[in-house]
């Protein structure tokens, strides 16, 4: 039985067991429904460090921010549902200067606001923009994953991590964070190699001691850059080409200041409100970064589009949240009603419940795609090393290049389930030794165990 189909089995269980409480059923029941969605991430931080921003460039569109939490789901028209203290209220989504709004209007008291957008982005994940007040439980009870935005490494960022888990559970199973060190080109103090520098820092961080043990994966993303690129106009395109014809020291001179850069004296006839707008778009290290990509050949739009999106980090990013938290949607998925179940449990003890408590511990230590998890962001953080080749493959065994049977084979061709066989039975006999070898220490015959285990479920798989 799949880790999804006991959770499944066991939340419909504990139904029966709760069926004379409505605030138990009515909770488990929505962990029910809640596990045939499509994973929920939320994107949370300190207060000004660009949530709103890296929400709108993992969408592709420019929001308005809004208070209270808001969702970014896929639909098939816009539309929008504000949750007010006079219940939910349907309010439209409008465009204006490039921008979407939604109009809230009267209701300025909106707990969630829930945003229909029909958008390929949204297919796989429910987007969750979290104010600046939420806690960490609150976010955490929201969503089944957590972009988490930092700019340095502060007490704060670490108490946040670690109160996130605090529940048995989600200490056995830190499996659902990735940090993103946000505006990284302020982070690189604005130079042109800003970006290369704070992926360094990202580097570093995913072997930090501190860091390691309470996320999956570091990364560094500039989200002004991002949503600029991904939403681009051609007007932008034509005023950035314009910029990159000048000497490239004379424009320099003119971005050592957004007063220079909008002044009168500017040796381009663009006016200051267009100097102004890509200011607001880009900031002053984007324009420095996209005219300098113009005079490298990357003379197109679509060209040059391509490149800010690679060097703003988010293709990075999309890739952890693609490895990480869509291609695992049914452990994430699980993880969180098994953390819902916990809550009922403790909140209303009884004696019929005491055999749910025993199955979720035993699913709980014996969840292997959970250690998989754990394995594959130790494994890319360098905080378990296997010698030579074992670790690229362990790696891919685990999942690291995707789930499908294929890709944990490493195959780049389609091969028959009689090969498949075959190629597992070698890859089992190998780990098992592997797993047993004495010269190996403690923590990577452990590792290796779980390389067996995965091994064995594919082989399990093909029946």
């Amino acid at each position: 039985m799949t880790l999804h189909a006991k959770v499944v089995a066991l939340l419909t269980e504990a139904l029966i067991v709760y069926r004379d409480s409505p605030r138990a059923t009515g909770w488990l029941r929505n962990q029910l429904a809640r596990m045939e969605e499509p994973v929920r991430i939320a994107v949370a931080g300190s207060p000004r460090i660009g949530k709103s921003t890296v929400v709108n460039a993992l969408i592709g569109e420019e929001f308005t921010p809004a208070t209270g939490f808001t969702w970014y789901r896929d639909g098939v028209r816009a539309r929008a549902t504000a949750f007010t203290p006079s219940g939910p209220q349907e309010v439209p989504v409008v465009t204006r200067d490039g921008k979407a709004h939604v109009e809230i209007g009267m209701w300025d008291q909106v707990d969630r606001l829930i945003v229909d957008w029909p958008t390929r982005s949204l297919r796989d994940a429910t987007i969750i923009d979290t104010p600046a007040t939420a806690t960490s439980d609150q976010v955490y009870r929201e969503a089944d994953a957590v972009l988490y935005l930092m700019r340095h490494l502060q007490d704060v960022d670490l108490k946040y991590l670690q109160a996130a888990h605090d529940n048995p559970i989600s200490r056995s199973s830190p499996i659902n964070t990735v940090v993103v060190l946000a505006k990284a080109d302020e982070i690189g103090a604005g130079r042109i190699d800003a970006l290369s520098s704070t992926k360094q820092i990202a580097r570093r961080y995913r072997r930090e001691a501190r860091v390691g043990p309470l996320c999956q994966n570091v990364v560094a993303v500039a989200g002004l850059i991002a949503v600029a690129a991904r939403t681009m106009r051609p007007e932008e395109f034509t005023a950035l080409a314009a910029l990159a014809a000048l000497p490239r020291a004379e424009l320099e001179d003119h971005l050592l200041s957004a007063d220079r850069f909008v002044g009168g004296d500017f040796p381009v006839a663009l006016d200051p409100s267009v100097r102004q707008a890509l200011l607001e778009r880009y900031g002053i290290f984007g324009v420095r970064l996209s005219a300098t990509l113009v005079r490298q050949g990357f003379d197109t739009q679509v060209k040059l589009v391509t490149q800010l999106v690679q060097r703003s980090g988010l293709g990075e990013l999309r890739d952890s949240i693609s490895q990480y938290f869509t291609e695992r949607r049914e452990v994430l998925k699980a993880r969180s009603a098994l953390l819902a179940l916990d809550v009922v449990l403790r909140a209303e003890p009884k004696p019929a419940a005491r055999k749910i408590v025993m199955d979720l511990e035993r699913i709980v230590a014996s969840a292997h795609d959970v250690r998989e998890l754990r394995l594959l962001a130790a494994l890319q953080g360098g905080r378990t090393r296997l010698p030579g080749a074992l670790e690229p493959e362990a790696s891919r065994i685990v999942g690291g290049l995707g789930t499908a049977v294929q890709a944990r084979l490493g195959l780049e061709e389609e091969v028959d389930e009689t090969e498949q066989r075959y190629l597992i039975a070698d890859l089992l006999a190998k780990w098992r030794e592997q797993a047993a070898n004495p010269v190996l220490d403690q923590d990577q015959r452990r590792a290796a165990t779980v390389v067996v285990r995965s091994c064995e479920g594919m082989l399990a798989g093909l029946g």
